[in-house]
């Protein structure tokens, strides 16, 4: 047995209790009555009026909450410590009838008072699954009433996890989960910091942080760390160009949190209703949402790259992408027609300039409707894309998904298919919603339907017969609406007018997208809604490997949770400033939520950008997994020399250096190459951390195996930061001790590089080893990883001992044969 936990009110972690844990404790917390409002310290407060509306007294005492004016300001500081909170006596759920179950416990949670959100639900249920020893799912459903869950394949346990990494208490009343981690007692969650809420259409539940290192939280414009001071993050998928405190395309509601002394978790809540997600530095964090069930899992890691993995194993690992995604795309609006495009082409062969995929933007169409090409300004796009593969290159076409309804009958095939299918999304009547985007008035496809699917692909085969793109770029898939809602407007209902309506941009949720109340398949827009992307990737993705027969290639702009496994992603309509270079690095979130393939517009999609900016954007941009270059004639000269073609993933190789946590403006690149760009203008040099380690300068590595002129702090207990040298034609690559990096030279084309010899780097420890490991595969073929199509390789070098002051080549020629691929490969080894 043991004690009863103290929890200590107001609005903190409970205070650790001594003795043993056991997988489930029973604690009571004290009551709230008699805790005044002036003793919950400021950190600590949750938001009674998140509305957005100047709080008064009056309206704050109306929801029985404490009021206390923070600021001298006639109205509260916005995202500041809120005016109107909590009190410690506000009713809540308590903790009924808790049972044990095959995979946990199951409860209900009653309550008797109800709140100031209508249609509160009174009784509900808890289940708690120990799914596997590192992952632990928390369900809060309605048990009298089937509530709207998300449609994505999840994976299903089938016993009790026996040997977890945490230990679940519970406090009976009010009701709260308390998660810990079991070997160090650190408390990963707590509820007890703030009233349950379980309303129709209000959902909140909040919990304390056991760390102010908080990532993920996607997607925002940000630092790669986010800011915990009185922070909302609101989600809810809108087309517009990115800018700070702002929803943006995608929806990701997971973060992973780092734990002192080096530890991960993650959580991860699995809803995809419009959210508020708020951060504050008591650390605590809200989780709000206005529909759906409160389904979260939490992942013990240790390390963060087990947690990445452990939330890839819920929401799906991302596809191998074809090898030629990884080489350079050129695109930009405006070429005007094909011809235009096919100079283009032309040019970067003149000047050697590598080049893998060509891309088209809406100019190609017919009056900007998709599935059409311009008769005039693109009658040559055909024999283009036919030139293209006869030099080993591929072809990528944007497609958006509203369909022109417009047309005469009959002389527009995608629309009238459509509609003798019903594939369309309809409004409350039950009619087509028509909206407008590029071509007009649209209809928009509903692709939480099956037959939507296969009319999708019958309109890719058919234009595919026309012209052999390979890839597809899927844009305004939030999907964006020039109109509020639609043509006709939208319903006043409770859908279109929630009592709560998170900070989206816009201030409603049809703002520049559908109505909420239209109709889909699956469910009504108001649940759907940020769910338009994956599902158009996933048609899209589906029909890229009936028609082609091989790896489909896909970049969508809107993402959700399992989005990796069909499509890539990049960071939509920047622009041409030095601070959109710069937060272009935070993409490595992405890598975080599962979407590996993920880049930016190189040099920005809007404004006006500099060949100084060009460069050093190019520069950091061949390290972008997904490289997209919008680059000007001029900048030509200055940029062939990066060409570095690796899959990218999330690694973090220091986690016991706190120094690294906030760090976003360097990155390391898989697991030894620590990349230090330049994001200023008018700079010689950049200054960067090398965490403990033995680094060497990438870039003086030759093939006579030189040495290498940089090897900082090898005996460096906390690392140090250094002056790097970086002039207009340099970016700063190091090499860590202890790697083989496999390397090839660079040519024109992916295609054409991956036939010439490979070459292993080493760079040795002071023991004088090193390892590495490459897969490798036709690059093209469908599952060779589960079908045992490939080669996995991988590179040991042992006690090389080498004279102190003398430098010795180490050359390796050998022949590597696995399955049907064959390479050859140089070795030499930096001392």
């Amino acid at each position: 047995g043991r004690s009863p936990i103290i929890v200590t009110f107001p609005h903190r972690p409970p205070s650790p209790a001594s003795g043993s844990a056991s997988a489930s404790t029973v604690v009571s917390a004290p009551s709230r009555e008699g805790l005044a409002c002036s003793g919950v310290p400021e950190n600590w407060r949750f938001d009674c009026y998140p509305e957005k509306v100047v709080v008064t007294r009056e309206l704050c005492e109306a929801r029985n909450c404490c009021f206390i004016q923070v600021s001298s300001g006639k109205k509260p500081i916005k995202d500041g410590v809120p005016w109107c909170f909590y009190p410690p006596n506000f009713p809540t759920y308590w903790l009924d009838a808790l049972n044990d179950t095959d995979l946990g416990f199951t409860a209900q949670l009653k309550k008797s008072e109800k709140t100031y959100y209508p249609k509160d639900v009174e009784t509900i249920q808890l289940d708690v699954l120990y799914e596997t020893d590192s992952r632990l799912r928390v369900k809060i459903t309605d048990p009298s009433y089937p509530r709207f869950e998300v449609p994505i394949s999840v994976p299903n346990a089938t016993q009790k996890a026996s040997s977890p990494l945490y230990t679940v208490e519970f406090s009976k009343k009010p009701f709260g989960l308390i998660v810990k981690r079991t070997s160090t007692g650190t408390v990963i969650i707590n509820t007890t910091v703030a009233p349950v809420f379980y309303a129709d259409q209000f959902l909140q539940l909040s919990t304390s942080l056991p760390t102010r290192y908080v990532y993920g939280l996607g997607e925002h414009r940000s630092t790669f760390l986010h800011d915990i001071e009185w922070n909302t993050l609101t989600m809810w998928a809108r087309d517009v160009a990115p800018m700070e405190k702002t929803n943006l395309y995608g929806v990701h509601p997971f973060y992973l949190g780092m734990e002192q002394g080096g530890s991960a978790h993650g959580v991860f809540l699995l809803n995809s209703n419009a959210m508020d997600v708020v951060l504050q530095p008591a650390p605590a964090i809200t989780w709000r949402t206005i529909g759906g069930i409160l389904d979260i899992y939490i992942f013990l890691g240790p390390d963060p790259s087990s947690v990445i993995q452990q939330y890839l194993q819920v929401v799906g690992s991302p596809a191998m992408p074809p090898y030629w995604a990884l080489g350079y795309h050129l695109c930009r609006w405006g070429y005007n027609s094909s011809d235009n495009t096919w100079e283009m082409v032309r040019t970067m062969r003149k000047y050697g300039i590598p080049q893998d995929v060509q891309w088209n933007d809406i100019d190609y169409m017919d009056r900007s409707m998709d599935f059409t090409m311009d008769p005039q300004n693109f009658a040559t796009l055909p024999e283009m894309v036919k030139d293209l593969h006869s030099h080993g290159q591929k072809y990528v076409m944007i497609l958006d998904p509203g369909i022109s309804s417009t047309q005469q009958p009959g002389t527009y095939w995608p629309y009238d298919d459509g509609l003798k299918r019903g594939i369309f999304i309809n409004d409350s009547s039950g009619q087509t919603l028509i909206g407008k985007v590029w071509p007009g008035l649209t209809a928009f496809p509903d692709f939480s339907s099956q037959e939507t699917h296969r009319w999708w692909y019958d309109n890719l085969q058919r234009f595919h017969d026309k012209v052999q793109f390979d890839g597809l770029w899927i844009d305004m898939n939030e999907p964006s609406n020039f109109l509020d809602g639609s043509l006709k407007g939208c319903p006043s209902n409770d859908l279109e007018n929630p009592p709560y309506t998170p900070g989206v941009l816009g201030g409603s949720l049809r703002a520049k997208t559908l109505c909420a109340s239209a109709l889909q398949k699956t469910s009504v827009h108001y649940n759907m809604h940020s769910l338009y992307g994956l599902l158009e990737a996933k048609a899209s993705s589906s029909a890229l490997k009936m028609i082609l027969g091989k790896r489909p290639f896909v970049i969508s702009r809107s993402t959700f949770p399992s989005q990796g496994l069909y499509s890539g992603h990049w960071l939509g309509d920047n622009r041409s400033q030095w601070t959109d270079l710069y937060t272009s690095i935070s993409m490595l979130t992405f890598n975080i939520l599962g979407i590996p393939l993920i880049g930016a517009d190189i040099c920005g999609f809007g404004g006006t950008t500099t060949e100084e900016m060009c460069v050093r954007w190019t520069q950091l941009g061949a390290f972008y997994p997904f490289t997209l270059l919008l680059l000007s004639s001029d900048a030509c000269g200055c940029i062939c020399h990066y060409h570095f073609f690796f899959f990218n993933h999330f690694n973090c190789r220091f986690p016991n250096d706190e120094k690294t946590y906030s760090i976003d403006r360097q990155f390391l690149w898989g697991r030894s190459l620590l990349v230090t760009p330049v994001l200023d203008p008018g700079v010689s040099y950049v200054v960067g951390y090398f965490p403990k380690a033995l680094w060497y300068d990438f870039f003086t590595v030759s093939s006579n195996g030189a040495l290498p002129l940089f090897a900082c702090f090898a005996k460096s207990h906390f690392g140090e930061t250094v002056k790097l040298q970086a002039p207009l034609d340099k970016i700063n690559v190091h090499l860590r001790e202890g790697a083989v990096i496999p390397t090839q030279r660079p040519n024109t084309t992916l295609w054409v590089s991956s036939g010439q010899p490979l070459h292993l780097i080493c760079s040795l420890t002071d023991e004088g080893t090193a390892a590495g490991d490459l897969f490798w595969d036709d690059g093209e073929t469908i599952d060779t990883y589960e079908t045992d199509q490939y080669a996995y390789i991988v590179f040991h070098v042992a006690k090389v001992i080498v004279p102190q002051g003398f430098v010795i080549d180490v050359w390796f020629n050998t022949e590597i044969i696995l399955s049907q691929w064959s390479f050859s490969s140089d070795l030499f080894c930096l001392f």
